[in-house]
């Protein structure tokens, strides 16, 4: 685990060179603004302020010590770093207060951030006795601990199906329910025991730790990251000026395959067969410039284990739509 420490020694940005290449063609002219919308410590966030010297990044994060610690981190380019308490889902919003119609340069760096899995008592990791919050934003909302405690058998289980693709899901809800008549969960040492009795153990061992999907289901629920990012990404292309550039970093599969679904949608003609021409408006307004997920090198996840399950799709906008802002 991390010690606490600043920004720069406690984060290590996944795909951070890959990223600089893919977004900063788009910001190398004055007035360019990149938005960050998983700011986190801020090192993505730094490496494009310090490749891309015309640009400005506005920078989004909904947990306030993330904004705190970036900050500090990106202190010296002044006026070039504009931090912002935000969900993602929010950005037009952002975007609409700071005056700002269109960006250059998009990215989304998704899922739990390495200060959230690092600092124990926020319950992201379940290697740790913790308090079962794993909220993002601690300022509001429901924790895991009121998840567990409140939803019923089926509710627990679809959380479960649905979001940590656990096999076990209905075994798992039962148990849940049984225990919590008997005391309510608070702490996550105590779930991970029952994890451990509820899932087979030769399952436990070609399946990777128990908590692992069910963890990842709790916190995908109580922060609502799948309904936000489904609002997200066309929101972020909408923003995009013509020329701009969206790259996102997803970490598991039901992230990756909304991301895919999403762009792909924009990549492809939506002209109906038959007609000799493609209409304008029927033409694709992105442009793919990955092949498929690209995945970090051997020698990162070495360094860095955490980027293993990464993947990292990105795409140029080729033409306004409708949708896009003003």
């Amino acid at each position: 685990m991390s010690t606490p420490g600043p920004a720069a020694d406690r984060h290590v940005p996944v795909l951070r060179d890959r990223i600089v290449e893919l977004l900063a063609p788009a910001l190398q002219a004055p007035g360019s603004v990149a938005l960050d919308a998983t700011l986190g410590m801020g090192g993505h966030a730094e490496a494009l302020l310090e490749a891309c010297p015309e640009a400005t990044v506005i920078g989004l994060d909904r947990d306030q010590d993330a904004l705190r610690l970036a900050g500090d981190r990106l202190a010296s380019y002044g006026s070039r770093f504009v931090p912002a308490h935000a969900v993602y889902d929010e950005l037009t919003q952002v975007l609409a207060e700071r005056d700002v119609p269109l960006v250059q340069a998009v990215l989304f760096d998704l899922g739990v951030s390495s200060l959230q899995l690092d600092e124990a008592e926020r319950g992201f990791a379940y290697r740790h006795d913790a308090p079962l919050d794993m909220r993002m934003d601690q300022s509001t909302g429901q924790t895991a601990a009121d998840v567990l405690n409140t939803y019923d058998a089926a509710e627990l289980e679809r959380v479960l199906r649905d979001y940590g693709e656990e096999r076990f899901a209905r075994r798992i809800a039962k148990a849940v329910v049984r225990e919590r008549d008997q005391e309510p969960f608070d702490r996550s040492e105590r779930l991970v025991d029952l994890l451990r009795r509820s899932i087979p153990a030769a399952s436990q061992r070609t399946g990777g730790h128990p908590g692992k999907r069910t963890f990842q289901a709790l916190r995908i629920e109580v922060n609502s990251e799948l309904d936000a990012w489904r609002d997200a990404l066309p929101a972020a292309i909408d923003a995009l000026a013509v020329g701009g550039r969206v790259a996102v970093l997803s970490y598991h599969s039901l992230e990756d395959r909304i991301t895919k679904q999403t762009l792909a949608a924009g990549a492809k003609s939506t002209t109906p067969p038959g007609l000799p021409v493609e209409l304008p408006e029927h033409a694709p307004y992105l442009r793919l410039l990955t092949r498929g997920g690209e995945a970090p090198s051997e020698a990162e996840t070495e360094d860095n284990p955490r980027a293993a399950s990464a993947r990292l799709r990105a795409a140029e906008r080729t033409r306004p739509t409708k949708g896009s802002m003003p």
